[in-house]
């Protein structure tokens, strides 16, 4: 430590006085002041101990041909405005990771198709990643419907935007083996898509294009663990059960334990069209393992009661940096309901802490299978353990 020394001299100096005995000097008198200088010390934060990064995942974004007709009317350049089927639901898409099963391929190389087979304008793709979604699912049933161009057109339209995720449908090996990933908030997590079938449709003999089937247990465990090496989470989401039913069955549960031993962490399964349960299993190794085995439709113009209600997951993944151990907190089972009015007009989604007994009672589904509010709730008791699921306060 530096110091200063301020100096002050006060000399009293009288002149002098000379006598006959001689002179006599007056006292002298010096006063010195020490003034102490201090130095602020910075310190230096400790470490930070763990990282967490919020996720979402929603279910089946189908695509029929009254959710894009809507969309081409209230466009004002001649393409496609989606903003009103997705306004209700923009609130509970606020993770960092938002995933999305993408039940219908999206390019502008073909024109927009419906069931069965289907194909959504680019302006889809657009308002999604606008939501928030930064990391999609194309293994499913519905992949293939454009044929090995229509594969192609899709991966090539998604290859336009920065910072997403594409998974379950790949150019080629290389490309499958190339697992995608994301690293967000230093969490570094991998995305897989797998799915049971493609409505009979066929990958020709010739095509490099590749897609996984559930069928393929070694291929799924070889993509897992290379997954487990390059990442911290591995995200498995599988297309599988049985359509328009509730039950979970064994063939789900027995392959969602594999593929937790095998090495995944969070698994989303769709294709049912409706909601099923959601469990924590534990993996071969103890790591505790989220799978919701169906999240439902996350919209659809689809003409059966319980296809209305979906669920968006909602949780924490926390890294601790003393082990780079993962925990998933927080779990929540956010409900959704696709709500139209009469002859599918008017298509669009709602969190169901937005929804209404008299929207219910006026949904456009009555005409061909009973809805009420009673009935949503109904239906998402049977199927979700109160532990996750989020009602709207009464």
């Amino acid at each position: 430590m530096r110091q200063k020394l301020k100096l002050t001299a006060v000399v009293l100096s009288m002149l002098m006085l000379f006598t006959a005995c001689g002179a006599e000097p007056i006292e002298t008198i010096v006063i010195v002041e020490e003034t102490t200088a201090t130095t602020t010390t910075e310190t230096t934060p400790p470490p930070p101990t763990e990282t967490t990064v919020r996720v979402t995942a929603a279910g089946d974004n189908l695509i029929h041909s009254s959710i894009y007709n809507q969309a081409a009317k209230r466009s004002q350049d001649g393409t496609y405005d989606f903003d009103f089927a997705y306004e209700n639901i923009e609130d509970i898409i606020v993770g960092d990771l938002n995933i999305l099963n993408q039940e219908t391929p999206v390019n502008d190389e073909f024109e927009p198709a419906t069931y069965p087979c289907f194909c959504s304008p680019s302006q889809l793709g657009d308002k999604m990643t606008d939501l928030g979604f930064n990391a999609f699912n194309h293994a499913n049933n519905h992949i293939l419907d454009k044929g090995t161009r229509g594969v192609i057109a899709t991966l090539d339209y998604w290859g336009t935007k920065e910072n997403i995720a594409v998974c379950g449908a790949y150019r080629d090996t290389a490309d499958m083996e190339s697992i995608s990933t994301l690293t967000i908030n230093d969490i570094t997590f991998s995305f897989l898509g797998f799915t049971e079938h493609t409505n009979g449709l066929r990958i020709p003999e010739d095509s490099e294009i590749r897609v996984i089937y559930t069928s393929e247990t070694d291929v799924i465990e070889q993509q897992i663990k290379a997954a487990r090496e390059i990442s911290d989470v591995v995200v498995v989401s599988v297309h599988w059960g049985v359509e328009n039913s509730q039950t979970v069955i064994d063939a789900q549960r027995n392959l969602g334990q594999n593929m937790a031993d095998w090495g995944a962490d969070i698994i989303i399964g769709t294709h049912p069209h409706v909601i099923q349960s959601m469990e924590e299993i534990t993996a071969a190794d103890g790591r505790n393992v989220l799978v919701a085995y169906s999240l439902g439709n996350f919209i659809s113009a689809q003409s059966v009661n319980d296809r209305m209600i979906g669920g968006v997951l909602d949780f924490e993944v926390t890294k601790q940096y003393s082990d780079n151990s993962i925990s998933i907190d927080n779990i929540k089972f956010i409900p959704v309901v696709t709500h139209y009015d009469y002859n599918y007009s008017n298509v669009r989604v709602y969190s169901l802490d937005k929804y209404t007994p008299e929207l219910a009672a006026s949904h456009g589904i009555n005409v061909n299978s009973p809805f009420s509010y009673d009935f949503i709730i109904e239906t998402l008791q049977k199927n979700i353990d109160e532990e996750y699921l989020v009602l709207p306060e009464e």
